[in-house]
Formats: C-alpha cells, sequence, structure tokens
C-alpha cells in the first residue's frame, strides 16, 4: 500500500546487489563468502548512487516511509518463514467445505485438525465470537458418541507440538486471576445463550491449513485456543459440542492471529449454501461486484456490526435506523422493536396461506407461523431485504423455517425471534450469500452466490437436488423441503443428498456421512 502523499518508487532488490555488485567478501577452498548489507543500508546506497542507477529511491531514515517499507519487507519474510504462505488464502487442511447441520443447532460446522499427531474436530463457525476452543481433558464436557460417530478429545500432554499460554502473555485476559506469571493463563467465556459458558486453560499448538491453489501445500500454523475443560449449558446439549471456532475480530481470534503472523490478508469469506453447504476461506477479500457496508466498530468489543437503514418486505418499504450483529453462530434472526414488528406484520400481510395458532404449551419460538396443505410443494412469500449504510441492499433468501408438526401435516414460520434490545442477523439470513469479513478495510461484503462454483459465478444456480431454492423472484418461491424440522424432535435435519464439490469429494463425503449419522439419533 502506498504511503499517503508519496508516489510508486522501484526499490532496488539486495539481493541483486549483493551478487551484481558488492562482491565476494572472502573465498576459500571450501566456499564463497559476501558480505550482507541491509536494502536500505549506507553501503548500498553509496554505491547505487555513484552508478546513478535510474529510478532507485532510499527513503530517509526515521521517515514513515522507512519504516512503512521494512515493515511490508519483514511481513513478506515472516509469511515465507511459515510455509511460504504470506497473503495466501488458506482454508482447513481437510478442505473449505462446511455444512449446516440442524441437529447441531443449525450452525455452520467445518472439520479442523490440531496437534502432533494431529486431533480432528467439528466445530461451529461463529462470528459473534473471538475464542477458538475445544473439549480438552474435560471435567464437564458434552457427550462424545453421537450415533455412529465419536468426537475426539484434546489433551495437551498427547502433542509434541502443545505449549501453554502463561499469565504474562498478552493474549491472556484474566492475569487478574493467576496466582503468578508463570502460571497457564485461565479463561473463561460466558455466551448469551442462557447458562452457557466455556472454561480451561489456554495453549498454542499447530492448526493445519492448505494454500487454496494448484499446489495445496500444508502450512502448519501455531494458533492460540481453549483447551475446554468445563463447558455448561448449550454446549452439553446440541449446539458445538466438539469444539467451538471464533472467527471474531479481537486479536485472539484465529483470522487475527493468521493475520499477524503474516500468513494471509486480514479478511475472510464465508459462503452460505442454500443446501445447507457452504465455504471458508481465510485471507480472501472478496470480489469488485460485491455488494459492501461499512463495520461499525466498538473499540470496547469490536464485532461485526453494520447500520441498518431501512427494511424492505414485498410492496413495503420503511426507512428506519438501527444496527445489528452478523453473526453465523446465531441460528436464527433477532430483532427488536420496532424493527421486528414492521418486519413480521409486513410479511403477515402479503402471505396467503392462513395464520397457524400454535398450542401455547407447545414450545413454539416463532410467532408467525403458517399452515401447509400436504400437497403443497412450494411457498410463495414476499421478498425481503435490509438496506444498509452507503446504499447496497442485503437480500434475504431464505427467511422461513418449515416445521412438521404431526404426520402429514406442516407449517412454516418467518424464522425471526423477538429480542428485548440487541439485533442479530442470524446465519439464515445470510444463506445464498457469500459473505466477506474485511477486517483490513473495515467492511462487510455480501453478494448472491453459488457455493460449488468458481468465483466468477453470480448467480444462484439450480442443482439436482430436492432441498436447492432456485433463484428468488418477486415474490420469492421456497421448497418445503429446506430448512425443515419436527416439532417434536426439533433439531432432527431433513435427509439431504446433497451436491458434491469435486475438488473437496472426500470432505464432502464426510460430511453427507454425518448428516445421515445424526438423521438417525
Amino acid at each position: 500500500m502506498a504511503i499517503a502523499g508519496s508516489r510508486s518508487r522501484p526499490l532496488i532488490r539486495l539481493w541483486v546487489v549483493l551478487a551484481a555488485a558488492l562482491g565476494p567478501a572472502a573465498s576459500s577452498a571450501t566456499g564463497l563468502g559476501f558480505e550482507f548489507h541491509h536494502r536500505f543500508s549506507d553501503r548500498v546506497r553509496q554505491w547505487a548512487e555513484a552508478r546513478a542507477i535510474p529510478g532507485v529511491w532510499w527513503p530517509e531514515k526515521g521517515a514513515a516511509e522507512y519504516y512503512a517499507a521494512l515493515a511490508h519487507h519483514d511481513r513478506a519474510l515472516r509469511g515465507r518463514s511459515l510455509a511460504d504462505a504470506g497473503g495466501s488464502d488458506l482454508t482447513f487442511v481437510d478442505g473449505n467445505a462446511t455444512v449446516r447441520l440442524s441437529s447441531l443447532g443449525f450452525l455452520h460446522y467445518a472439520i479442523v485438525a490440531l496437534g502432533t499427531p494431529n486431533v480432528t474436530f467439528l466445530v461451529a463457525l461463529d462470528t459473534g465470537s473471538d475464542l477458538f476452543w475445544v473439549p480438552c481433558d474435560c471435567l464437564q464436557c458434552a457427550p462424545t458418541e453421537y450415533g455412529n460417530l465419536m468426537f475426539d478429545i484434546y489433551s495437551p500432554s498427547r502433542s509434541s507440538t502443545s505449549q501453554s499460554i502463561l499469565c504474562n502473555n498478552s493474549l491472556c485476559d484474566l492475569q487478574n486471576s493467576c496466582p503468578g506469571a508463570t502460571s497457564s493463563c485461565p479463561y473463561i467465556v460466558q455466551y448469551l445463550s442462557e447458562n452457557t459458558s466455556s472454561s480451561g486453560v489456554l495453549v498454542e499448538d499447530i492448526l493445519y491449513l492448505t494454500i487454496e491453489d494448484t499446489t495445496a501445500r500444508v502450512v502448519e500454523a501455531p494458533i492460540v485456543f481453549g483447551c475446554g475443560v468445563v463447558q455448561t449449558g448449550s454446549f452439553l446439549r446440541s449446539a458445538a459440542p466438539n469444539g467451538l471456532f471464533g472467527l471474531g475480530m479481537e486479536k485472539i481470534s484465529v483470522p487475527s492471529i493468521l493475520s499477524s503472523k503474516g500468513l494471509t490478508s486480514n479478511s475472510f469469506s464465508m459462503c452460505f449454501g442454500r443446501d445447507g453447504f457452504g465455504r471458508i476461506t481465510f485471507g480472501h477479500k472478496g470480489s469488485s461486484d460485491q455488494q459492501e457496508t461499512a463495520l461499525i466498530i466498538d473499540s470496547r468489543h469490536p464485532s461485526y456490526k453494520i447500520n441498518i437503514n431501512g427494511i424492505i418486505v414485498g410492496n413495503s418499504s420503511t426507512d428506519m435506523v438501527f444496527s445489528a450483529i452478523v453473526d453465523s453462530g446465531t441460528s436464527f434472526t433477532y430483532l427488536a422493536d420496532p424493527a421486528y414488528t414492521n418486519l413480521a406484520e409486513s410479511f403477515d400481510e402479503q402471505v396467503q396461506e392462513k395464520r397457524y395458532k400454535a398450542d401455547a404449551n407447545a414450545g413454539f419460538p416463532f410467532d408467525y407461523c403458517y399452515e401447509l396443505s400436504p400437497t403443497q410443494t412450494t411457498i410463495s412469500g414476499p421478498k425481503i431485504n435490509l438496506k444498509t449504510d452507503g446504499g447496497s441492499a442485503l437480500p434475504v433468501n431464505d427467511p422461513i423455517i418449515v416445521i412438521e408438526i404431526q404426520k402429514m401435516q406442516s407449517v412454516y414460520c418467518l424464522a425471526v425471534l423477538k429480542s428485548t434490545g440487541l439485533n442479530i442477523i442470524g446465519q439464515n439470513f445470510l444463506t445464498g450469500l457469500r459473505v466477506v469479513f474485511d477486517r483490513e478495510r473495515l467492511i462487510l461484503g455480501w453478494k448472491n452466490f453459488d457455493c460449488y462454483s468458481l468465483e466468477n459465478s453470480g448467480n444462484l444456480s439450480v442443482h439436482n437436488s430436492s432441498t436447492t431454492h432456485p433463484a428468488a423472484p418477486a415474490p420469492s418461491t421456497y421448497t418445503q423441503e429446506a430448512t425443515k424440522v419436527r416439532s417434536n424432535t426439533a433439531q432432527a435435519p431433513a435427509a439431504v443428498a446433497p451436491s458434491i464439490h469435486s475438488s473437496h469429494f472426500f470432505t464432502s463425503l464426510f460430511l453427507t456421512s454425518l448428516i445421515f449419522s445424526l438423521v438417525s439419533l
């Protein structure tokens, strides 16, 4: 990046100077030696100026340009030192595929590998929190058996590359709780879900990644994460039983660590496919045709918060200003009044089906539900868009959930919950989009995207899968199969045979097997 007020000038390469000009300093029968000089050293500068080499420029020592040039060079070297991955797009070594699992809280999950020898975990991807943690030396963790699946537990003593994070480390937030500076750093994270938390100690170990190019080189990235000894609340039941992958903006999150080590750009993208499959890529900064809005940064606790300037529901458009956090770790969308009432009532006025009145004891979380006939296969409803700062509209491709209340009888609901204050755009409102979390430019980007296609495929296409939506017209059309649950087992997913992306066939095949294993619970 150019410094403001400067013009672009070529910088002479260190190795050209050494090899072509300064010559050997000493020689012997065993080899040839050279003097090594810093690229901006006086010796190199004197040599180049004496020969009047055109275009060569040296910043003044101590000037902003001088340190910016050195920092740029250092970042490049640091990236090369870690598997030559600097600035590359990275993803998990087992592939970039993610999958939305109804039985595990309607969140998107990915497979990650940690430690030496490596152990794999199925972790929920959460842009609403920062710390990555896995169950570890458990005193209280979720069950490790789910159907035919066995989930792993991490143990620092079993990994030769594991290191303790001490209380004097800058990433240790609970230094006041430490008995001493050389004690292991404790952590505890409380989540918005009632009585839900994770606690333990911080450790450092290898996270295995791969460069997303034709070489597919493996990158061994040392990262800090939580050794989760005690979990409570939702983590003991269905949500993130094998770990939570925090993707937030604090310095302890994995995207922050990867960027600070020069491994990737300070950005990442997630694709949320309509069929429940998706992608995640670290370092990805999106494309020129994406829609964007600025992130609103709270210095006390930065998050992916954006401003909403209005709500469009079909033929109804209302201007209102409120902020909302974009959180892939929240299953459904939460809105406070007046936004909730405006969106819900506008939606209700434009649907065709009869309103369903749930039994007060049925435990229905959604207020606006509608009856479906036994033969009905499509649902027509108003198209929803959220107007953002800068004028871009965030399209809501999949605002509903289909619930089977008894055999041959289903209802569909507007999958938005009323909040008492906090507005959260949950992962259901991100369906059908590739979302770019650009932490360097401080923007959120998005575009309608088919997660199976290459970068230049900007439209959502129809696959040979009964669960895939067609591109949404006005009004939007939804299929009954999308986001279906049964009311008596509200976490059971529909059995889906997804399309397989050939470049990650084995990972996708494993995730497909995972879905069918969980269906049998």
